[in-house]
C-alpha cells in the first residue's frame, strides 16, 4: 500500500511540474450525477448526465458552458471477476457552443482483482462516434485502482482514492490516426449505503501523435444507487 501510495504522489508531483510549464492549455469542469440500478445478481444498469464547461481558456479565467451528456450503461456479469458492457451516449453540444451533436455506440469489456484492500481493474473499450460531419472509431485500455484510505474496509463516512491512466487511439476516414493518454485522480467519500461523492483531476495529452493539446480536469461527481 505505501509503495502504491508513492507512485500516485510521484504521479500528481510530474503532472503539476508539466501544468506549470504550460502557457497555452484548456482548463474545465465536469459535473456528474449517475444513478445505479442492480436488476439482479448478474445484471445492472446505470444512467448518467454530464455537465462540460469552460474554466480557463485563451490564457484567461471563465465560466462557458460546453456540453452535456446524457448516458446509459447496460452491464452483464460473467463472473465475479469479469463483464461485458454496452452503453449509449448523446452529446448535446451545438445548442449550446455551436460544436456538433454526437450520438455514441459503446461496447465495454472489464475484469478486476482484488488483493487485500486494494482493487484493481482493466477496461478494455470500443466506440463509435457519428458527429454531424465526421464518423470516429476509437480503441482506448484503461488500467485503475482504488482503495480506502483508513483500514482494508470501506465504511460509511470514510474516504476511498481511485487512480487511473489511459489510452486511447481514434481512427477515422478523414483524419489522421490521433493517440490520446489520460491520467486521473479521484477522491471519494461513502455517504450511505446507497450514494458516494467523488472529487479529483483528470489531466489529458490530446493528439500526442500530430500537435500535443494539454487539458486539465476538475472532476465532481455524485453516485446513487436505487
Amino acid at each position: 500500500m505505501y509503495s502504491i501510495k508513492k507512485v500516485l504522489l510521484l504521479h500528481i508531483i510530474l503532472l503539476g511540474l508539466n501544468l506549470n510549464s504550460q502557457n497555452d492549455f484548456e482548463g474545465l469542469g465536469e459535473t456528474a450525477f449517475s444513478i445505479n440500478h442492480k436488476v439482479n445478481s448478474t445484471y445492472k444498469t446505470n444512467f448518467a448526465i454530464k455537465s462540460r464547461y469552460y474554466l480557463y481558456q485563451d490564457e484567461s479565467f471563465s465560466f462557458i458552458n460546453r456540453q452535456i451528456d446524457l448516458v446509459h450503461f447496460s452491464t452483464l456479469a460473467l463472473d465475479y471477476n469479469h463483464s461485458l458492457s454496452l452503453g449509449i451516449q448523446y452529446r448535446i453540444r451545438e445548442s449550446i457552443d455551436e460544436g456538433s451533436d454526437e450520438l455514441r455506440l459503446v461496447q465495454q469489456f472489464n475484469y478486476t482483482k482484488k488483493k487485500n484492500a486494494i482493487r484493481f481493474g482493466h477496461r478494455f473499450r470500443t466506440e463509435q462516434r457519428f458527429l454531424k460531419d465526421l464518423t470516429i472509431l476509437r480503441t482506448r485500455y484503461r488500467f485503475a485502482i482504488d482503495f480506502p484510505l483508513n483500514g482494508e474496509k470501506l465504511d460509511i463516512g470514510e474516504p476511498y482514492l481511485v487512480a487511473s491512466m489511459e489510452g486511447l487511439l481514434s481512427t477515422s476516414s478523414k483524419l489522421k490516426p490521433e493517440l490520446d493518454h489520460r491520467a486521473t485522480y479521484q477522491m471519494g467519500w461513502l455517504l450511505s449505503k446507497k450514494s458516494k461523492f467523488q472529487f479529483g483531476f483528470e489531466y489529458r495529452f490530446e493528439a500526442l501523435n500530430i500537435n500535443t493539446e494539454h487539458k486539465l480536469f476538475i472532476l465532481t461527481s455524485y453516485i446513487l444507487k436505487v
